[in-house]
């Protein structure tokens, strides 16, 4: 793959700063599948090396041993220095991102429930547009989109509503 090309997949994974896991880890394994470093990911550690192993079996494990390294090193590089001080060391890229996600589960769920509570409670207090108002109640609703609640069309719509009676 050409390093331009490396370099413009390289820049869609943005840093992971809080509160754009979802978005980061979908880009981190996109951009990790492409340049075919997901290996370590996708299949578990093969079996250690020994005096009787194949030449197959010693290539598997150096690829394996590759993407691992590589994938982990990524990882690392698209974190925080906050947010990583506050993750174990970890020698596989599965276990750094299964810590990674331990951190933001319950970081995703509270951020859900103040966007939920926010777009139930919003009213239009007329300090803006009725289309100011409107758009920040569909902004709300796509960042619950992004952490996969999905806010019917239907929703929104009866608001719009509500609003253009007041």
């Amino acid at each position: 793959m050409a390093i331009s090309t490396i370099a413009i997949l390289e820049s869609t994974v943005s840093m992971l700063n809080g509160n754009n896991f979802s978005e980061w880890k979908e880009n981190l394994l996109f951009y990790l599948e492409c340049l075919e470093l997901d290996l370590a990911l996708r299949e578990d550690e093969p079996p250690t090396l020994t005096d009787t192993s194949t030449p197959l079996e010693v290539t598997k494990h150096e690829r394996w041993e590759r993407s691992n390294r590589l994938s982990l090193m990524f990882m690392k590089s698209h974190v925080t220095k906050g947010i990583r001080g506050s993750i174990p060391e970890c020698k596989k890229a599965t276990e750094f991102m299964r810590a990674v996600e331990e951190q933001f589960v319950s970081s995703d769920k509270a951020l859900a429930s103040t966007l939920m509570k926010k777009l139930s409670s919003k009213t239009f207090d007329r300090s803006r547009s009725v289309r100011d108002h409107i758009m920040e109640m569909r902004d709300m609703a796509a960042q619950l989109k992004s952490l996969e609640i999905d806010i019917s069309d239907s929703f929104l719509e009866e608001e719009r509503l509500k609003q253009e009676k007041l």
